[in-house]
């Protein structure tokens, strides 16, 4: 066979360009290829949800491939097991409900999950604001608008793109940026104790885990956080090298709004 060129090129932009029109409205936009927001795209393609993923680095995975201080293995607590199980993830019990999994093989793993589960992951893709909507005078977001990476890193002034969607994953971890855009750029008070991204709180990871479950919820309508999102948002201490309150919160999300979508 010889191949040719132009083919070649030709093939990869029909491709692309055929994906990114037919992910410009759907359910649920995730900002960032973290665990959590991976998982949420594994469970909301399942469900039968049309979802992407726009993260800004090359690699999806976020963290999660260096495990703990560049050795990578992470470890998952008994309460998120069942998860690795469904998802055929390898795991080692070392005793007292701790296991470790290859953060290798947990990350790509997921990651063809969530793929082959429907949801497209656009990498290279930088969110730089939100679309917002007013609903009975109120305002709501709506979808993102979204850049090339190397654009926003070069400072270029290229104008973005806006993608509708009906609910809005901040799963960009640390940063939290999408919850700071919205208090940054439309003035307005998160549901949070301060009404802004409250910051994280030094590691402990037993109350870490905990508060990553239970505040992966909406933080402004239409908005949601997810895994360490929602620790910055709301104020809860990080965990370090543990991730099963990453995959926990990533099926509470996608749980939710399938609920919300279904109604």
């Amino acid at each position: 066979m010889q191949l040719d060129d132009v083919t070649v090129s030709k093939s990869i932009i029909e491709a692309y360009y055929a994906k990114l029109l037919a992910n410009l409205e759907i359910d649920v936009a995730l900002v960032g290829a973290g665990p959590a927001n991976m998982l949420a795209g594994y469970y909301l393609g399942v469900a039968g949800y049309k979802a992407a993923i726009f993260e800004s680095k090359l690699a999806p995975g976020g963290g999660m491939w260096g495990g703990g201080m560049m050795f990578n293995e992470i470890a998952v607590q008994e309460d998120a097991i069942e998860i690795a199980d469904e998802l055929g993830i390898a795991y080692k019990s070392r005793g007292k409900g701790y296991y470790t999994m290859d953060s290798v093989e947990a990350t790509s793993t997921i990651i063809s999950k969530c793929v082959k589960a429907g949801t497209a992951i656009f990498n290279l893709v930088r969110v730089t604001d939100v679309l917002f909507r007013e609903s009975e005078g109120n305002a709501r977001v709506a979808g993102l608008v979204i850049s090339w990476s190397p654009v926003e890193n070069l400072g270029l002034h290229v104008d973005p793109l806006g993608m509708q969607a009906s609910f809005v994953v901040d799963g960009t971890g640390h940063p939290a940026d999408i919850c700071k855009v919205i208090t940054r750029k439309m003035n307005a008070r998160l549901n949070t104790k301060t009404g802004d991204v409250v910051g994280e709180m030094p590691l402990w990871a037993d109350k870490g885990e905990q508060f990553t479950v239970a505040n992966t919820a909406e933080v402004f309508p239409g908005l949601y956080v997810a895994g360490m999102a929602a620790n910055n948002a709301f104020g809860g201490p990080r965990m370090g090298p543990i991730f099963g309150g990453m995959l926990q919160s990533g099926k509470k999300v996608a749980e939710i709004l399938s609920g919300r979508l279904k109604r």
